[in-house]
């Protein structure tokens, strides 16, 4: 019986070490895929319903807010402008390269950070607001999320998340995507951050006074949708990294797919694109 029980502790040790290099092989892809394109140029048409996101934080002078993937620094500068002491963590060096030298153009005290949102370098209760707007939603392991924003609020800090939906546009893009670049089997999907149900079930035991707004995502662009596919392709990251993926058969079907989902969302009809991207907006108290 102890031969066997050790026996079964080295296999279970063996599986343990594997699944960590599983992840960190993950993580690593992950990496490089939010480092290419330009998330910098890409943000900039983003800004609107950011402010709007924004405006209902109810930010104070000597806030301590943590921005988890905060992409090129657009929810950390406005908070740092109205004098909140922000920290700014995302996994993609060169995004965060883009938040410091946005944050220097105007004078603005921020620590930007390289990080994981599943490991975060922070003491328990080092900060009153925990937010995170479409960016932790796409690490691989959201148990692990949950629990690290839930440890670093301190008890009566808020935590804060805008998160897309499965359902909509957005949702139905990243299905396009997995449709010709399968997602791995371990990773559920991000959008289920964007769920009710699913918010709950990783939240709800850490948080009072739990709410959650559905809400819309204005993506607006000054060009029409065949031109908005080719600005992702090269500026967002997975959209990038699913062309990249593909001969030029696939790359070709795999526009085509997404023309016809811009230009079905579409609501104008002058060349312009604007589409509403349904998302999650979730507010809670940390216990």
């Amino acid at each position: 019986m102890i031969e066997l029980t050790e026996t079964l502790s080295m296999e279970q040790c063996s599986r343990t070490a594997s699944d960590a290099l599983n992840f960190q092989a993950l993580k690593e892809r992950q990496r490089r895929m939010w480092m290419a394109g330009d998330y910098g140029h890409f943000a900039q048409y983003l800004a609107p319903s950011v402010s709007e996101f924004f405006a209902h934080l109810d930010i104070q002078p000597g806030t301590r807010v943590l921005d988890l993937a905060c992409g090129a620094g657009q929810l950390s500068v406005m908070a740092a402008r109205f004098g909140a002491i922000v920290t700014g963590l995302d996994l993609a060096p060169n995004s965060i390269e883009q938040a410091r030298a946005r944050a220097s153009a105007e004078n603005l005290n921020i620590d930007f950070v390289e990080g994981d949102v599943e490991s975060l370098p922070y003491s328990d209760a080092s900060f009153d607001l925990v937010v995170s707007l479409i960016g932790a939603m796409f690490a691989p392991r959201p148990t692990l999320v949950a629990s690290e924003m839930l440890r670093v609020c301190r008890p009566g800090g808020r935590i804060a998340m805008g998160n897309w939906t499965p359902s909509g546009f957005v949702g139905r893009m990243f299905e396009i995507h997995n449709r010709y670049l399968t997602p791995p089997p371990e990773v559920p999907p991000p959008v289920l951050w964007g769920s009710e149900i699913v918010v709950r079930e990783r939240l709800s035991a850490g948080v009072s006074d739990l709410k959650m707004t559905p809400g819309m995502y204005r993506l607006r662009y000054p060009f029409p949708p065949a031109d908005v596919v080719e600005f992702y392709r090269i500026c967002y990251g997975p959209t990038n990294h699913t062309f990249a993926a593909l001969g030029l058969p696939g790359q070709a079907e795999l526009r085509r797919d997404l023309e016809q989902l811009w230009s079905a969302f579409n609501l104008c009809s002058n060349g312009k694109t604007d589409v509403e991207a349904a998302y999650l907006a979730i507010s809670a108290v940390r216990l």
